[in-house]
Protein backbone atom coordinates (compact mmCIF):
# COMPACT_ATOMS: atom_id res chain seq x y z
CA UNK A 1 0.00 0.00 0.00
CA UNK A 2 1.14 3.73 -0.73
CA UNK A 3 -0.41 6.03 2.31
CA UNK A 4 -0.07 9.35 1.08
CA UNK A 5 -1.51 11.30 4.43
CA UNK A 6 -3.05 11.00 7.92
CA UNK A 7 -5.48 12.49 9.59
CA UNK A 8 -6.54 11.95 13.38
CA UNK A 9 -9.96 12.88 14.14
CA UNK A 10 -10.78 13.89 17.75
CA UNK A 11 -14.33 15.18 19.21
CA UNK A 12 -14.65 18.83 19.96
CA UNK A 13 -17.90 20.83 21.21
CA UNK A 14 -16.98 24.04 20.16
CA UNK A 15 -15.02 24.54 17.03
CA UNK A 16 -14.72 28.28 17.22
CA UNK A 17 -12.57 27.62 20.18
CA UNK A 18 -10.99 24.65 18.43
CA UNK A 19 -9.95 27.29 16.03
CA UNK A 20 -8.57 29.95 18.11
CA UNK A 21 -6.19 27.76 19.48
CA UNK A 22 -4.98 25.70 16.67
CA UNK A 23 -5.19 27.78 13.96
CA UNK A 24 -4.76 31.26 15.83
CA UNK A 25 -2.35 30.63 18.91
CA UNK A 26 -0.76 27.39 17.56
CA UNK A 27 -0.47 29.08 14.05
CA UNK A 28 -1.64 25.78 12.20
CA UNK A 29 -3.05 26.08 8.37
CA UNK A 30 -6.38 25.21 8.25
CA UNK A 31 -6.62 22.31 5.56
CA UNK A 32 -9.96 22.05 5.36
CA UNK A 33 -13.22 23.04 7.03
CA UNK A 34 -16.21 20.36 6.07
CA UNK A 35 -18.75 22.32 8.77
CA UNK A 36 -18.89 19.83 11.06
CA UNK A 37 -15.33 19.09 11.29
CA UNK A 38 -12.66 21.05 10.87
CA UNK A 39 -9.09 19.41 9.99
CA UNK A 40 -5.56 21.46 10.16
CA UNK A 41 -2.26 20.43 8.22
CA UNK A 42 0.86 19.67 10.93
CA UNK A 43 3.81 21.03 10.61
CA UNK A 44 6.19 17.87 9.22
CA UNK A 45 3.63 15.81 8.21
CA UNK A 46 -0.16 14.48 8.55
CA UNK A 47 -3.34 16.67 9.64
CA UNK A 48 -5.48 16.64 12.92
CA UNK A 49 -9.16 17.26 12.46
CA UNK A 50 -11.39 18.07 15.05
CA UNK A 51 -15.61 17.43 14.65
CA UNK A 52 -18.41 18.32 16.71
CA UNK A 53 -20.68 15.61 15.91
CA UNK A 54 -17.86 13.31 17.48
CA UNK A 55 -17.67 12.53 21.50
CA UNK A 56 -15.22 14.30 23.32
CA UNK A 57 -12.86 11.95 24.80
CA UNK A 58 -11.70 13.87 28.06
CA UNK A 59 -9.86 12.75 31.62
CA UNK A 60 -7.11 10.77 32.70
CA UNK A 61 -6.64 8.61 29.63
CA UNK A 62 -7.55 11.32 27.42
CA UNK A 63 -5.74 11.95 23.76
CA UNK A 64 -2.27 13.11 24.21
CA UNK A 65 -1.31 15.94 21.12
CA UNK A 66 2.48 16.42 20.88
CA UNK A 67 3.89 19.60 18.68
CA UNK A 68 7.71 19.09 18.48
CA UNK A 69 9.82 22.44 18.94
CA UNK A 70 13.30 23.33 20.44
CA UNK A 71 11.15 26.73 21.63
CA UNK A 72 9.42 24.51 24.39
CA UNK A 73 9.93 28.00 26.97
CA UNK A 74 9.40 30.27 24.91
CA UNK A 75 5.45 28.05 23.64
CA UNK A 76 5.46 27.86 27.64
CA UNK A 77 5.57 31.48 28.16
CA UNK A 78 2.88 32.74 25.48
CA UNK A 79 0.73 29.83 26.20
CA UNK A 80 0.93 30.88 30.15
CA UNK A 81 0.55 34.54 29.22
CA UNK A 82 -2.86 33.76 27.15
CA UNK A 83 -4.08 32.69 29.89
CA UNK A 84 -4.12 28.83 29.31
CA UNK A 85 -4.51 26.25 31.18
CA UNK A 86 -1.00 24.80 32.08
CA UNK A 87 -1.02 21.45 34.13
CA UNK A 88 2.49 20.18 34.08
CA UNK A 89 5.64 23.07 33.99
CA UNK A 90 8.46 22.50 31.55
CA UNK A 91 10.95 19.94 32.58
CA UNK A 92 13.25 16.78 31.52
CA UNK A 93 11.81 13.53 31.61
CA UNK A 94 14.79 11.38 32.22
CA UNK A 95 12.70 8.37 30.94
CA UNK A 96 12.01 9.33 27.19
CA UNK A 97 14.67 11.71 27.43
CA UNK A 98 12.74 15.11 26.28
CA UNK A 99 12.31 18.52 27.89
CA UNK A 100 8.07 19.30 27.79
CA UNK A 101 5.27 20.87 29.43
CA UNK A 102 1.29 19.85 29.02
CA UNK A 103 -1.11 22.36 29.07
CA UNK A 104 -4.61 22.01 28.23
CA UNK A 105 -6.58 22.89 25.01
CA UNK A 106 -10.22 24.34 25.01
CA UNK A 107 -11.67 21.17 24.88
CA UNK A 108 -9.77 19.78 27.29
Amino acid sequence: MNWQDSIIFLGAEDLEKVDEFYGNFLGLSLFKDQGLCRIYDIPGGGKIGFCSHMEKNTGDKSPIITLLTEEVDSVYQDSKNKGLEIVKKPAENKRFNIYHFFMKDPEG
